[in-house]
Protein backbone atom coordinates (compact mmCIF):
# COMPACT_ATOMS: atom_id res chain seq x y z
CA UNK A 1 0.00 0.00 0.00
CA UNK A 2 1.41 3.46 -1.04
CA UNK A 3 2.56 5.33 2.00
CA UNK A 4 0.21 7.91 3.12
CA UNK A 5 2.56 9.96 4.61
CA UNK A 6 5.77 11.82 3.45
CA UNK A 7 9.02 13.15 5.53
CA UNK A 8 9.07 16.31 6.80
CA UNK A 9 12.53 17.35 4.52
CA UNK A 10 13.08 14.53 1.87
CA UNK A 11 16.14 15.49 1.45
CA UNK A 12 18.81 12.14 2.22
CA UNK A 13 21.91 13.77 0.59
CA UNK A 14 25.31 12.85 1.67
CA UNK A 15 26.69 16.61 0.69
CA UNK A 16 25.38 19.06 1.32
CA UNK A 17 23.70 17.21 3.45
CA UNK A 18 19.89 18.56 4.79
CA UNK A 19 19.76 21.73 7.05
CA UNK A 20 18.77 21.27 10.71
CA UNK A 21 15.23 21.19 11.95
CA UNK A 22 13.19 24.43 11.80
CA UNK A 23 15.91 26.13 9.79
CA UNK A 24 14.59 29.09 7.76
CA UNK A 25 16.43 31.14 5.24
CA UNK A 26 15.47 34.52 7.35
CA UNK A 27 17.52 33.33 10.25
CA UNK A 28 20.30 34.62 7.79
CA UNK A 29 19.29 37.99 8.30
CA UNK A 30 22.59 38.92 10.11
CA UNK A 31 25.04 38.56 7.14
CA UNK A 32 27.50 40.98 6.42
CA UNK A 33 26.26 41.15 2.80
CA UNK A 34 28.12 43.36 1.00
CA UNK A 35 30.93 43.76 3.61
CA UNK A 36 34.96 42.82 2.89
CA UNK A 37 35.64 40.07 4.44
CA UNK A 38 38.93 41.45 5.86
CA UNK A 39 36.33 44.01 7.67
CA UNK A 40 36.97 43.76 11.49
CA UNK A 41 32.81 42.87 12.19
CA UNK A 42 33.78 39.81 9.26
CA UNK A 43 36.57 38.62 10.90
CA UNK A 44 35.02 38.34 14.14
CA UNK A 45 32.38 36.35 12.88
CA UNK A 46 35.19 33.96 10.76
CA UNK A 47 36.82 33.65 14.45
CA UNK A 48 33.79 32.92 15.85
CA UNK A 49 33.36 29.79 13.67
CA UNK A 50 37.31 29.07 14.79
CA UNK A 51 36.52 29.36 18.34
CA UNK A 52 32.84 28.03 18.75
CA UNK A 53 34.25 24.65 16.66
CA UNK A 54 37.27 24.43 19.42
CA UNK A 55 34.51 24.82 22.16
CA UNK A 56 31.82 22.58 20.57
CA UNK A 57 34.38 20.00 19.82
CA UNK A 58 36.37 19.81 22.53
CA UNK A 59 39.67 20.80 20.39
CA UNK A 60 42.97 21.46 22.56
CA UNK A 61 43.41 24.67 22.89
CA UNK A 62 47.16 24.50 21.59
CA UNK A 63 45.68 23.03 18.02
CA UNK A 64 45.13 25.75 15.34
CA UNK A 65 41.85 25.87 13.60
CA UNK A 66 41.67 27.74 10.13
CA UNK A 67 39.09 27.81 7.93
CA UNK A 68 40.39 27.07 4.27
CA UNK A 69 39.58 27.03 0.32
CA UNK A 70 37.89 24.49 -1.59
CA UNK A 71 35.99 22.33 0.92
CA UNK A 72 36.98 19.28 2.81
CA UNK A 73 39.23 18.08 -0.78
CA UNK A 74 41.13 21.66 -0.06
CA UNK A 75 41.67 21.36 3.32
CA UNK A 76 43.33 17.55 2.50
CA UNK A 77 45.32 18.34 -0.16
CA UNK A 78 47.34 21.35 1.03
CA UNK A 79 48.60 19.61 4.24
CA UNK A 80 49.49 16.89 1.89
CA UNK A 81 51.22 18.91 -0.57
CA UNK A 82 52.59 20.91 2.33
CA UNK A 83 53.66 18.48 4.70
CA UNK A 84 54.42 14.90 2.91
CA UNK A 85 57.33 13.40 1.70
CA UNK A 86 60.00 14.32 5.00
CA UNK A 87 59.78 10.53 5.82
CA UNK A 88 57.65 7.15 4.38
CA UNK A 89 53.68 8.09 3.77
CA UNK A 90 50.99 4.63 4.08
CA UNK A 91 47.61 5.60 2.63
CA UNK A 92 44.41 3.90 3.51
CA UNK A 93 41.87 3.48 1.43
CA UNK A 94 38.33 1.59 1.39
CA UNK A 95 36.34 3.62 -0.77
CA UNK A 96 35.93 6.56 -3.39
CA UNK A 97 37.36 9.87 -1.73
CA UNK A 98 40.08 7.58 -0.15
CA UNK A 99 41.00 6.67 -3.22
CA UNK A 100 41.72 9.96 -4.48
CA UNK A 101 44.15 10.98 -1.58
CA UNK A 102 45.85 7.59 -3.11
CA UNK A 103 46.14 8.78 -6.13
CA UNK A 104 47.29 11.97 -4.97
CA UNK A 105 50.14 10.60 -3.61
CA UNK A 106 51.19 7.84 -5.99
CA UNK A 107 50.27 9.83 -9.32
CA UNK A 108 50.43 13.46 -8.85
CA UNK A 109 52.78 14.02 -5.31
CA UNK A 110 54.77 10.71 -6.89
CA UNK A 111 56.23 10.05 -3.12
CA UNK A 112 59.20 7.86 -3.38
CA UNK A 113 58.26 5.78 -0.05
CA UNK A 114 54.69 5.02 -0.32
CA UNK A 115 52.65 2.00 0.95
CA UNK A 116 49.16 1.41 0.14
CA UNK A 117 46.64 -0.34 2.01
CA UNK A 118 43.36 -0.85 0.63
CA UNK A 119 40.02 -2.64 1.04
CA UNK A 120 36.82 -3.21 -1.39
CA UNK A 121 33.66 -1.23 -0.94
CA UNK A 122 32.26 -2.65 2.37
CA UNK A 123 35.35 -3.39 4.25
CA UNK A 124 38.06 -1.61 6.15
CA UNK A 125 41.83 -2.25 6.02
CA UNK A 126 43.89 -3.67 8.64
CA UNK A 127 44.48 -1.12 10.47
CA UNK A 128 47.42 -2.97 12.43
CA UNK A 129 50.04 -3.10 9.32
CA UNK A 130 50.25 0.60 9.78
CA UNK A 131 53.56 2.47 10.64
CA UNK A 132 53.03 5.00 13.17
CA UNK A 133 56.79 6.28 12.65
CA UNK A 134 55.77 7.02 8.72
CA UNK A 135 53.35 9.88 7.68
CA UNK A 136 49.47 7.96 7.59
CA UNK A 137 46.62 9.42 5.36
CA UNK A 138 43.10 7.77 6.23
CA UNK A 139 40.00 8.73 6.35
CA UNK A 140 37.90 8.92 9.57
CA UNK A 141 34.57 7.63 7.83
CA UNK A 142 34.02 6.23 4.49
CA UNK A 143 31.66 8.42 3.06
CA UNK A 144 31.03 6.13 0.04
CA UNK A 145 31.05 3.35 1.47
CA UNK A 146 29.64 3.37 4.58
CA UNK A 147 32.75 1.93 6.56
CA UNK A 148 34.60 4.04 9.57
CA UNK A 149 37.49 3.29 11.48
CA UNK A 150 35.96 2.36 15.22
CA UNK A 151 38.37 4.10 16.93
CA UNK A 152 42.10 5.75 17.31
CA UNK A 153 43.58 3.18 19.53
CA UNK A 154 45.99 1.96 16.68
CA UNK A 155 47.16 5.53 16.58
CA UNK A 156 50.75 5.61 18.80
CA UNK A 157 50.69 8.35 21.88
CA UNK A 158 54.46 8.27 20.96
CA UNK A 159 54.23 8.32 17.12
CA UNK A 160 56.78 10.07 15.02
CA UNK A 161 55.10 10.46 11.98
CA UNK A 162 52.08 12.49 10.97
CA UNK A 163 48.48 11.12 11.16
CA UNK A 164 46.31 13.39 8.10
CA UNK A 165 42.94 12.04 8.97
CA UNK A 166 39.92 13.36 6.33
CA UNK A 167 36.81 13.88 9.14
CA UNK A 168 34.13 15.29 6.67
CA UNK A 169 31.50 12.82 7.64
CA UNK A 170 32.81 12.32 10.78
CA UNK A 171 33.33 15.39 12.90
CA UNK A 172 30.01 16.15 14.55
CA UNK A 173 29.06 12.16 14.77
CA UNK A 174 31.73 10.82 16.48
CA UNK A 175 33.72 11.59 19.65
CA UNK A 176 37.34 12.29 18.01
CA UNK A 177 40.26 11.59 20.08
CA UNK A 178 42.42 15.25 19.12
CA UNK A 179 45.55 13.70 21.09
CA UNK A 180 45.79 11.23 18.14
CA UNK A 181 45.21 13.20 15.16
CA UNK A 182 47.97 16.22 13.37
CA UNK A 183 45.90 16.98 10.93
CA UNK A 184 42.20 16.98 11.32
CA UNK A 185 39.50 18.22 8.18
CA UNK A 186 36.41 18.45 7.12
CA UNK A 187 33.52 20.80 5.54
CA UNK A 188 30.49 22.78 6.82
CA UNK A 189 28.13 20.77 4.02
CA UNK A 190 28.17 17.23 5.94
CA UNK A 191 27.08 16.47 9.25
CA UNK A 192 26.75 20.56 10.45
CA UNK A 193 24.05 20.45 7.34
CA UNK A 194 25.29 23.97 6.63
CA UNK A 195 27.02 25.30 2.88
CA UNK A 196 29.66 23.61 0.56
CA UNK A 197 33.06 25.01 -0.72
CA UNK A 198 34.64 25.83 2.98
CA UNK A 199 37.00 23.33 4.69
CA UNK A 200 38.05 23.63 7.84
CA UNK A 201 41.72 22.42 9.17
CA UNK A 202 43.05 21.37 12.67
CA UNK A 203 46.58 21.24 13.01
CA UNK A 204 48.54 20.12 15.97
CA UNK A 205 51.58 21.20 17.64
CA UNK A 206 53.19 18.57 15.73
CA UNK A 207 51.75 19.49 12.37
CA UNK A 208 52.82 22.82 12.83
CA UNK A 209 56.88 21.84 13.72
CA UNK A 210 56.27 20.24 10.59
CA UNK A 211 55.81 22.87 8.59
CA UNK A 212 57.96 25.30 10.27
CA UNK A 213 60.70 22.63 9.63
CA UNK A 214 60.37 20.29 6.26
CA UNK A 215 60.05 22.59 3.23
CA UNK A 216 58.94 20.17 -0.38
CA UNK A 217 60.59 20.47 -3.31
CA UNK A 218 57.62 21.44 -4.99
CA UNK A 219 55.45 24.16 -6.10
CA UNK A 220 52.63 25.22 -3.83
CA UNK A 221 49.76 27.19 -5.29
CA UNK A 222 48.64 30.34 -2.96
CA UNK A 223 45.95 28.04 -1.36
CA UNK A 224 47.84 25.69 -0.03
CA UNK A 225 50.74 28.13 1.48
CA UNK A 226 50.33 27.85 5.15
CA UNK A 227 53.67 29.78 6.26
CA UNK A 228 54.84 32.76 6.12
CA UNK A 229 59.16 33.58 6.15
CA UNK A 230 59.37 29.88 7.64
CA UNK A 231 56.48 30.28 10.33
CA UNK A 232 53.01 29.07 10.65
CA UNK A 233 50.81 32.06 8.94
CA UNK A 234 48.61 32.44 12.09
CA UNK A 235 46.70 34.97 10.91
CA UNK A 236 45.05 32.04 8.80
CA UNK A 237 44.28 30.39 11.95
CA UNK A 238 42.42 33.54 13.93
CA UNK A 239 40.53 34.26 10.66
CA UNK A 240 41.99 36.19 8.20
CA UNK A 241 41.26 33.38 4.88
CA UNK A 242 43.68 32.62 2.49
CA UNK A 243 41.06 33.75 0.15
CA UNK A 244 37.66 35.29 0.01
CA UNK A 245 34.99 33.56 1.67
CA UNK A 246 30.73 33.84 1.16
CA UNK A 247 29.88 35.97 4.18
CA UNK A 248 26.63 34.19 3.22
CA UNK A 249 27.83 30.92 4.06
CA UNK A 250 29.54 32.20 7.00
CA UNK A 251 26.34 33.41 8.93
CA UNK A 252 24.75 29.78 7.92
CA UNK A 253 27.17 28.14 9.73
CA UNK A 254 27.05 30.13 12.27
CA UNK A 255 23.42 29.57 12.65
CA UNK A 256 24.27 25.46 12.26
CA UNK A 257 27.09 26.05 14.82
CA UNK A 258 24.04 27.94 17.40
CA UNK A 259 21.93 25.07 16.81
CA UNK A 260 24.08 22.59 18.36
CA UNK A 261 24.81 24.54 21.11
CA UNK A 262 21.13 24.82 21.97
CA UNK A 263 20.63 20.98 21.87
CA UNK A 264 23.53 20.00 23.74
CA UNK A 265 26.37 20.11 21.85
CA UNK A 266 28.60 17.27 20.15
CA UNK A 267 26.54 14.16 22.75
CA UNK A 268 23.21 15.04 21.41
CA UNK A 269 24.78 15.25 17.76
CA UNK A 270 25.98 11.71 18.49
CA UNK A 271 23.07 10.48 19.93
CA UNK A 272 20.61 11.75 16.89
CA UNK A 273 22.85 10.18 14.37
CA UNK A 274 23.09 7.21 16.62
CA UNK A 275 19.21 7.26 16.50
CA UNK A 276 18.94 7.00 12.76
CA UNK A 277 21.53 4.43 12.28
CA UNK A 278 19.39 2.30 13.98
CA UNK A 279 16.20 3.23 12.32
CA UNK A 280 17.84 1.57 9.22
CA UNK A 281 19.24 -1.00 10.75
CA UNK A 282 15.96 -1.98 12.79
CA UNK A 283 14.33 -2.02 8.92
CA UNK A 284 17.33 -3.56 7.66
CA UNK A 285 16.76 -6.86 10.41
CA UNK A 286 13.61 -7.54 8.68
CA UNK A 287 13.76 -6.57 4.89
CA UNK A 288 13.53 -8.78 2.10
CA UNK A 289 15.34 -6.22 -0.39
CA UNK A 290 18.25 -4.24 1.23
CA UNK A 291 21.57 -5.10 3.57
CA UNK A 292 24.30 -2.95 4.81
CA UNK A 293 26.78 -2.93 2.39
CA UNK A 294 29.13 -3.36 5.94
CA UNK A 295 28.86 -6.26 7.35
CA UNK A 296 30.71 -5.62 10.48
CA UNK A 297 28.73 -3.65 12.59
CA UNK A 298 31.61 -2.49 14.88
CA UNK A 299 32.64 -0.38 11.67
CA UNK A 300 29.87 0.48 9.94
CA UNK A 301 28.94 4.26 9.89
CA UNK A 302 26.48 5.89 11.84
CA UNK A 303 26.25 8.78 9.30
CA UNK A 304 26.85 7.03 6.11
CA UNK A 305 23.91 4.57 5.97
CA UNK A 306 25.01 2.80 2.91
CA UNK A 307 23.20 -0.15 1.53
CA UNK A 308 23.54 -3.34 -1.15
CA UNK A 309 20.47 -5.31 -2.47
CA UNK A 310 19.94 -8.47 -1.07
CA UNK A 311 16.89 -9.88 -2.93
CA UNK A 312 17.80 -12.83 -5.45
CA UNK A 313 15.58 -11.87 -7.98
CA UNK A 314 17.41 -8.61 -8.72
CA UNK A 315 20.96 -9.79 -7.59
CA UNK A 316 20.67 -12.70 -10.61
CA UNK A 317 20.99 -9.87 -12.54
CA UNK A 318 23.52 -7.34 -14.38
CA UNK A 319 25.52 -5.59 -12.45
CA UNK A 320 24.19 -2.64 -15.06
CA UNK A 321 20.62 -4.13 -14.38
CA UNK A 322 20.36 -3.69 -11.05
CA UNK A 323 21.53 -0.44 -10.82
CA UNK A 324 19.21 0.68 -13.57
CA UNK A 325 16.22 -0.70 -11.34
CA UNK A 326 17.53 1.11 -8.23
CA UNK A 327 17.41 4.40 -10.22
CA UNK A 328 14.09 3.56 -11.07
CA UNK A 329 13.35 3.13 -7.56
CA UNK A 330 14.99 6.72 -6.34
CA UNK A 331 13.39 8.61 -9.67
CA UNK A 332 9.74 6.99 -8.02
CA UNK A 333 10.22 7.96 -4.85
CA UNK A 334 11.64 11.74 -6.07
CA UNK A 335 8.66 12.35 -7.77
CA UNK A 336 6.60 11.28 -5.03
CA UNK A 337 8.07 14.19 -2.92
CA UNK A 338 9.46 11.58 -1.02
CA UNK A 339 12.92 11.40 -0.96
CA UNK A 340 15.98 13.09 -2.58
CA UNK A 341 19.12 12.37 -3.48
CA UNK A 342 19.72 8.84 -1.22
CA UNK A 343 21.21 7.07 -4.60
CA UNK A 344 24.50 5.14 -3.90
CA UNK A 345 27.86 6.43 -5.60
CA UNK A 346 28.31 5.56 -8.66
CA UNK A 347 31.05 3.47 -8.26
CA UNK A 348 29.20 1.35 -5.34
CA UNK A 349 27.33 -1.39 -6.02
CA UNK A 350 24.05 -1.00 -6.69
CA UNK A 351 22.17 0.13 -3.63
CA UNK A 352 20.88 3.22 -1.41
CA UNK A 353 23.24 5.55 0.22
CA UNK A 354 21.25 7.64 3.17
CA UNK A 355 22.39 10.00 5.08
CA UNK A 356 22.22 9.84 9.04
CA UNK A 357 23.54 12.84 10.50
CA UNK A 358 22.52 14.96 12.83
CA UNK A 359 20.61 16.99 10.86
CA UNK A 360 18.41 14.35 9.75
CA UNK A 361 14.86 13.35 12.12
CA UNK A 362 14.67 9.60 12.71
CA UNK A 363 11.31 9.90 12.11
CA UNK A 364 11.86 11.40 8.35
CA UNK A 365 14.05 7.96 7.93
CA UNK A 366 11.21 5.73 8.88
CA UNK A 367 8.87 7.77 6.31
CA UNK A 368 11.45 7.12 3.61
CA UNK A 369 11.62 3.43 4.38
CA UNK A 370 8.16 3.12 4.23
CA UNK A 371 8.62 4.52 0.40
CA UNK A 372 11.67 2.21 -0.35
CA UNK A 373 9.81 -0.88 0.54
CA UNK A 374 6.39 0.45 -1.52
CA UNK A 375 8.56 1.80 -4.76
CA UNK A 376 10.80 -1.69 -4.53
CA UNK A 377 7.29 -3.54 -4.92
CA UNK A 378 5.50 -1.43 -7.26
CA UNK A 379 8.97 -1.71 -9.94
CA UNK A 380 9.33 -5.38 -9.28
CA UNK A 381 5.68 -6.04 -10.16
CA UNK A 382 5.61 -4.11 -12.98
CA UNK A 383 9.05 -6.10 -14.90
CA UNK A 384 7.57 -9.59 -13.48
CA UNK A 385 4.59 -9.18 -15.55
CA UNK A 386 6.51 -7.31 -18.45
CA UNK A 387 8.76 -10.52 -18.83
Amino acid sequence: MKPANKPVSPNFSSGPTTKFPGWQLDMLNGVLAGRSHRSAPAKAKLKDIIETHRELLGIPADYYIGIVPASDTGAVEMAMWSMLGQRGVDVVAWENFSNDWLLDSRDHLKLDDLRIFEAPYGELPDLNQLDCDRDIVFPWNGTTSGVRVPNGDWISPDRKGLTICDATSAVFAYDMPWDKLDVTTWSWQKVLGSEAAHGMLVLSPRAVERLESYTPDRPLPKIFRMTKKGKLNTAIFEGSTINTPSMLAVEDCLVALNWVRSIGGIAEMMRRSQKNYEAVAKWVESSDIFEFLCTDENVRSTTSLCLKVKDPWLTAQSDDEQKAFIKSLISLIDKEGAGHDFNAYRTAPAGLRIWGGATVEASDINCLLAWIDWAYAQLKSNEQEAA
